[in-house]
């Protein structure tokens, strides 16, 4: 593993690696204390300015965050249509999508977080990403999915869940369908998960995002703090 700084946000590069594919995730500076750990999924254009201000946030609530790096170097979208594709490609294969998750959460506890208090969080595609986290019975201690897909294939049977799960979602969100949203719940109460759904008003796809027409900045407000309430109670039981 190596480490480099980029200098303008107070984060630092984290190269590792899946097979010869070459990975570049970013970690907070408080890397090496042992705190507890937040793994942040990136939505589908890769590492963006969301999930790089989570992180900053996150290391002031005294998280070590660390930026997942899903892609890999030399695979970046262009545009939307390249992300789309890609996306849809991990998406598919679903077990491909697991292991670069799992690989980021080693980096993460590799960089100091406590191995015992990781939770995922994941914004759009990296939202499908944190249920992914938990249908991969990773061990973390919760997953958060911030305007995700939510869907599976029906063919994959639902299992045992063993994690927390909070589940942030526009109630106006063209790109998930009221038969999705049941469709997360039964798997997550078949699964006899300990798990939440929080609606917002109003809200389409990418609400959260300031760089996205459909950025509700109140509504962001309020998932942010219900993401810093879930994270405290599963990672410092406070």
């Amino acid at each position: 593993m190596t480490v480099g700084r980029v200098a303008a946000q107070n984060l630092q590069t984290v190269s590792y690696n899946d097979g010869t594919q070459r990975l570049n995730g970013l970690v907070t500076s408080n890397a090496g204390k042992k705190l507890p750990g937040v793994l942040i999924l990136p939505a589908w254009m890769g590492i963006d300015e969301e999930a790089r201000t989570a992180a900053l946030e996150l290391e002031k609530q005294g998280y070590v965050a660390f930026v997942a790096d899903i892609y890999g170097e030399g695979n970046v979208p262009a545009d939307i249509k390249a992300a789309g594709a890609i996306a849809g490609t991990f998406k598919q294969d679903y077990a491909l999508y697991q292991r670069r998750i799992r690989l980021a959460m080693e980096a993460l506890i590799n960089a100091g977080a406590d191995p015992e208090r990781i939770a995922v969080i994941g914004y759009c595609f990296g939202g499908t990403g944190a249920l992914e986290a938990v249908r991969a019975d990773l061990h973390i201690r919760g997953a958060v999915s911030i305007h995700g897909g939510l869907a599976k294939d029906p063919a994959r049977p639902n299992q045992p869940v063993n994690t927390h799960v909070l589940i942030l979602h526009g109630a106006s969100d063209p790109y998930v369908s009221d038969a999705e949203v049941q469709q997360v719940r039964n798997e997550l109460d078949a699964g006899k998960a300990d798990w939440q759904l929080v609606m917002y008003a109003g809200c389409k796809h990418t609400f959260t995002n300031p760089a996205s027409p459909d950025y509700n900045a109140v509504m962001a407000a309020r998932a942010w703090q219900q993401t810093l309430l879930f994270l405290k109670e599963v990672l410092t039981g406070v």
